[in-house]
């Protein structure tokens, strides 16, 4: 099957690895970015990629809609930039905004068969659907994270969007939250496990997860359709085996 994804912060440390790791695996991509000189030179002109330069808060839906048209998988690894402005500035719903419009696009299209939609979150964010109780010194940091820091606010956000819009008997909709711990930038794909929920405590243990092993499990969740089962609806922890 010739999955063809819409990939939304393609241009980012996690999004381009993401889409090398679907490209290793014959996948057609659409990506939306705001600026296309900021992606990969040899990853935009590949065959298999369209790079769309576009403010995705700028398209109407029925642009989006078109956008999205052929796409089985779309994938956010939409983050906020780690700079003053990227922190409190705005757009401070970045990710929540464009799944929400995402979302919106896909129901409006009316697809025959089912849209995946994966999401980059973070370890910080609990799944209030199991519920999660995390330790009370976490639970206190995440409580002053939320209400000082922006971006995390804005996470979990995207994540409850997700969760309560999209249930698990949608017929043309299902989802995966993907939480990884504290990111690293490691040359290699190498041992990763998948939990339901943090086994360490994400402030005061952290354990490690590397950019290249989220884009492999993200470009695994694509295209082998038992992993998906086992998760889909779900917001698993990704953990390097070393440290999970």
């Amino acid at each position: 099957m010739n999955h063809h994804i819409c990939l939304l912060g393609a241009s980012g440390a996690t999004g381009s690895l993401v889409m090398q790791q679907l490209l290793r695996r014959d996948c057609s991509i659409t990506a939306i970015v705001r600026s296309a000189s900021s992606v990969n030179e040899s990853l935009r002109g590949h065959p298999k990629v369209i790079v769309i330069e576009a403010d995705i808060s700028h398209l109407t839906i029925e642009e989006l809609e078109n956008k999205l048209a052929n796409c089985d998988t779309v994938i956010s690894c939409l983050g906020h930039r780690l700079s003053f402005s990227g922190i409190w500035g705005k757009p401070r719903r970045l990710v929540t905004d464009a799944v929400q419009r995402s979302i919106m696009a896909i129901r409006q299209a009316r697809p025959k068969t089912d849209t995946r939609f994966i999401l980059m979150n973070t370890v910080g964010n609990a799944d209030r659907g199991i519920p999660e109780r995390p330790p009370l010194s976490q639970r206190a940091v995440v409580w002053l994270l939320r209400h000082l820091i922006p971006p995390h606010a804005d996470n979990e956000q995207a994540a409850e969007f997700l969760r309560k819009n999209i249930g698990n008997d949608d017929r043309h909709l299902s989802y995966v939250i993907l939480r990884p711990d504290s990111l690293t930038n490691d040359d290699q794909v190498s041992a990763y496990t998948l939990q339901p929920s943090p086994t360490r405590n994400v402030i005061f243990n952290s354990g490690t997860t590397s950019r290249i092993n989220v884009a492999e499990c993200m470009a695994e969740f694509t295209t082998n359709d038992r992993l998906w089962k086992q998760w889909q609806g779900q917001m698993p922890v990704i953990y390097n085996t070393s440290t999970g």
